[in-house]
């Protein structure tokens, strides 16, 4: 046994970079021994829960933190770790999670907004699982968040979108190959510039069998004729960074090339309209129809 990977391993269940399943596994095959794995975790747990002092947060990031706790019943939700594609050494990390109980379900991944893998994000995805769905919510900022728009600003510049694509599909890979995952395909939602990463996604991979972007669009109509799956786009019509015509440029584009697809764009909604952290531009009406519309479009292609 390779005793300081798995002091290695505790240390990173115990920071929270990994969760238990994945604790388990690994340990499992470092130890030689489910059971003695699972007695690890076990005394990891316990020791963290009697020596470890609660951490000191801002009272945003503690709200978030009881509404997810709160919400987990009936769940299996963790920070999941997996390797990127072009370099097995490189480790990723998204929240999982998927129904508490027995059998495999559809997947879904769910793209972050500028923000990051915030509260938000986590909330949608446990959402999708509640429905029936094993969701897993890949970390494109590697562990950035941000509330602050120039903070935001700062970290889409940072990204570099051909990689993201490609954490995408590293994340498609890891999710397809859980037992609780339904393949051979997934669906995919995104949010703001998630959205234009599910546009960006749908040009390269043929694992995907519904799309769902919120209020992101393609850079050039002339790429719709590359989408490779069904697509609901889902936009406000008071939204000043994607105009109705460029919307509609699109939506034409996907028509033309003889792609599914089915827009809405909702009068009297901006920008993030499905966003309930951010009052200024949360839409309840429209949040609600769109997500319905969402359910529905997963319901029938995936």
């Amino acid at each position: 046994m390779d005793r300081i990977y798995v002091m290695e391993l505790v240390r990173s269940l115990q920071m929270g970079q990994i969760g238990r399943r994945e604790f388990v596994k690994r340990a499992t095959v470092a130890i030689g021994s489910a059971t003695a794995a699972t007695a690890l975790l076990t005394a990891c747990e316990r020791k963290t829960s009697d020596e470890t002092p609660e951490p000191v947060v801002d009272a945003r990031k503690s709200s978030l933190g009881m509404a997810q706790k709160d919400s987990e019943a009936g769940l299996q939700t963790e920070i999941a770790s997996y390797p990127h594609l072009d370099d097995a050494s490189k480790s990723l990390n998204g929240y999982l999670a998927f129904p508490d109980k027995d059998g495999s379900f559809p997947g879904i991944i769910v793209i972050q907004e500028w923000w990051g893998l915030d509260g938000h994000i986590k909330d949608v995805t446990r959402r999708l699982a509640r429905e029936g769905y094993a969701t897993l919510a890949p970390d494109l900022y590697h562990g950035a968040v941000t509330t602050e728009p120039d903070a935001a600003r700062k970290l889409v510049m940072q990204l570099d979108l051909p990689n993201a694509v490609r954490e995408i599909q590293s994340a498609i890979t890891y999710l397809l190959s859980q037992s609780e995952t339904k393949g051979p395909k997934v669906g995919i939602v995104g949010f703001c510039m998630g959205g234009r990463l599910v546009f960006e996604t749908t040009l390269v991979e043929n694992r995907l069998a519904a799309a769902v972007p919120f209020y992101g669009l393609l850079a050039d109509p002339q790429q719709a004729k590359q989408v490779k799956a069904p697509l609901l786009g889902l936009y406000g019509a008071l939204d000043q960074g994607i105009p109705v015509d460029k919307i509609n440029a699109v939506q034409k584009a996907l028509t033309e090339s003889g792609i599914v697809n089915k827009f809405k764009i909702y009068d009297g909604a901006g920008h993030a309209f499905f966003n309930d952290t951010r009052p200024t531009g949360y839409n309840a009406d429209t949040a609600k129809d769109a997500w319905k519309e969402t359910l529905t479009w997963f319901k029938r292609y995936l």
